[in-house]
């Protein structure tokens, strides 16, 4: 039976936890950035035993990579395994989507996808990490109503969801997002499969041209570090 002292460390992990994915989505830590377990520790206080626990959580996530000798590090963005990903989430979606049409009667999830959409609507721009655009997906996924395809699609939107933040941090307007949500719904409505289709894959290939333009911009620069790397930002900032 575990005792207080299990459950007080169970919670500071889930706090170190908590408080890293936070320092990632706000690009505290950027991809490539490396670190030590002792910084972390010191800077949530916390000992070593709950960051250690934290870190190989989220090593097993795919969000950082241990180093030999060298502590921790952001894991770099891989651009090839992004684009499988993105090609991963079309197939999972577009496949929902066909399900969803293919209903005798789709009016009950259709319903809820267009309440949802009404919702996120007056909301106008997504939160820091692409909400209500994931929110969207996730729901038309779960309106085919196929348990292993939420979950998965849910893992490959994880996967996804750093290197989408960081491409909608830099992509400006994102008023073409809601648009293309209407005309899914709007070809749903109509059951006109092959034109929610189509809009899907453009909607989705649209993100993923505004992650690859990061790797482009990156290019360019022809710095000697490698993308995104630099070790002295965190460190040097106040919290």
């Amino acid at each position: 039976m575990p005792n207080d002292t299990d459950a007080r460390r169970g919670s500071m992990s889930e706090q170190v936890y908590d408080g890293l994915k936070a320092d990632f989505f706000a690009f505290r830590l950027m991809p490539g950035d490396r670190f030590s377990e002792g910084e972390v520790a010191t800077r949530l206080h916390a000992s070593r035993t709950p960051v250690r626990e934290a870190l190989y959580r989220l090593q097993r996530e795919g969000y950082v990579e241990v180093l030999f000798r060298s502590g921790w590090r952001v894991r770099p963005f891989d651009p090839q395994q992004l684009d499988e990903l993105f090609e991963l989430r079309l197939t999972i979606e577009l496949a929902a989507l066909e399900k969803l049409c293919s209903r005798p009667e789709m009016g009950t999830p259709l319903r809820a996808l267009l309440r949802f959409h009404a919702h996120t609507t007056a909301s106008e721009r997504p939160g820091p990490d692409g909400q209500p655009d994931t929110c969207f997906h996730r729901a038309l996924v779960t309106s085919a109503g196929n348990r292993e395809m939420i979950r998965i699609h849910g893992e490959v939107t994880e996967r996804l969801r750093l290197a989408l933040t960081l491409g909608l941090s830099q992509c400006g307007d994102t008023s073409d997002r809601t648009t293309t949500h209407s005309d899914i719904l709007s070809a749903l409505l109509n059951r006109d499969t092959e034109l929610a289709r189509t809009r899907l894959t453009q909607h989705i290939r649209d993100a993923q041209r505004r992650v690859q333009e990061i790797f482009k911009t990156n290019d360019s620069r022809n710095s000697a570090e490698p993308p995104f790397q630099n070790e002295s930002r965190w460190r040097a900032r106040k919290y």
